[in-house]
């Protein structure tokens, strides 16, 4: 029995793409990579994961480590068991736009260098599936194409720039032989059917915002509302689109968006979560820079507003970007994004329904 191995169990991603990559891979077991800390929280899921998908039972094992460490923090051992891993996983990663430079590039930049060193080791090795990010793209005017990397853009966070600097690491070991399909999903909320989320940031924290205030809300206008496009994309249409491109051939050392093609724009993000709430939006126009240093400087300010300043920049964002790889390649499976208008009420009604969950990343 061959054997895949994942990280950024039992994240967001990996919780509702393991029994997926599981069903279309008939014979290969997985082991996922899970830090101590999280480890009562993985077995359970697991448990959760072979209640609702049978044929997940017994092909999943769950092993300690740590990307950030030397050998993947594996006891010695456990590594035996691990000579047979032909296909690596690996999402884990620190998807916090507030996180401080050094965790930043230990988990992000480091993390992947020594997950490719793994890659690298394994006698059977066939195939890496890298989650990178949209945003690798910093403040770039334009629309990002997906193979395009490095267009002398700048960076609004550390996320940004260390999972550029990961993303350039996975491409040089693409273009020195290691077998690597790189995806990039935009903004990721909860799941269009459901509205189910494991965390509360993006798009999430302007409604929240909106949800708190009175019949008359009053949203900031921070960048061209009505050009400025938002580029989310809903939990199970990234699943689905990574399961399918991951079987594919064709799809080895190419880059793909995952994102709306046609994202809302602010206005129409705004409108549409006005509109479940019953609010009526009065726009207040005010300049991002000026905005964003008085949000993350007053004292109180950010707590208040529920709305940290590192959010600001996405409401302003001059990017867009290309999905042609993606498409193209999805074309005839039936996977597709479905639009924004057709799932954010779903979104809100679990956020309300749910509001013992909060913005923390699981790091």
């Amino acid at each position: 029995m061959t054997t895949l191995l994942m990280t950024g169990f039992p994240g967001f991603l990996g919780s509702a793409l393991l029994p997926r990559v599981l069903r279309r891979r008939e014979g290969v077991r997985a082991i996922c990579l899970v830090q101590p800390r999280h480890m009562a929280m993985a077995q359970r899921r697991v448990h959760e994961i072979e209640t609702e998908h049978p044929h997940t039972l017994n092909r999943v094992e769950l092993i300690a480590g740590d990307i950030t460490a030397p050998d993947l923090g594996i006891d010695p051992a456990s590594r035996d068991g691990l000579d047979d891993v032909a296909e690596v996983w690996h999402l884990a990663a620190i998807y916090d736009l507030a996180v401080a430079e050094g965790v930043a590039r230990r988990v992000n930049v480091e993390g992947t260098a020594r997950v490719l060193d793994f890659c690298r080791s394994r006698p059977q090795f066939s195939r890496l599936q890298y989650v990178s990010t949209c945003y690798v793209s910093g403040d770039y005017e334009g629309e990002f194409t997906e193979d395009g990397l490095d267009e002398g853009q700048s960076f609004l966070n550390h996320y940004e720039s260390t999972k550029f600097d990961a993303e350039a690491l996975v491409r040089k070991a693409m273009a020195d032989g290691l077998a690597a399909t790189i995806y990039r999903p935009g903004i990721v909320v909860g799941d269009s059917r459901t509205g189910e989320t494991q965390k509360y940031d993006g798009p999430y924290f302007l409604a929240s915002f909106m949800q708190r205030q009175l019949a008359l809300a009053v949203v900031p206008a921070v960048g061209a509302i009505d050009r400025v496009r938002v580029s989310l994309v809903p939990r199970d249409f990234v699943i689905e689109a990574m399961d399918q491109l991951s079987v594919l051939d064709r799809s080895i050392g190419q880059t793909f968006a995952l994102t709306d093609p046609n994202p809302p724009t602010v206005r129409q993000l705004v409108d549409l979560f006005a509109s479940h709430l019953g609010k009526k939006v009065i726009w207040v126009w005010l300049p991002l820079r000026l905005t964003r240093a008085a949000v993350g400087s007053v004292p109180g300010l950010e707590r208040l507003l529920g709305l940290p300043a590192e959010a600001l920049d996405y409401f302003a964002s001059p990017t867009t970007y290309s999905t042609t790889n993606t498409f193209a390649a999805l074309a005839g499976t039936g996977v597709q994004c479905p639009p924004f208008e057709s799932y954010a009420g779903r979104l809100l009604d679990f956020m309300v329904d749910h509001p013992e969950i909060d913005s923390s990343a699981m790091v």
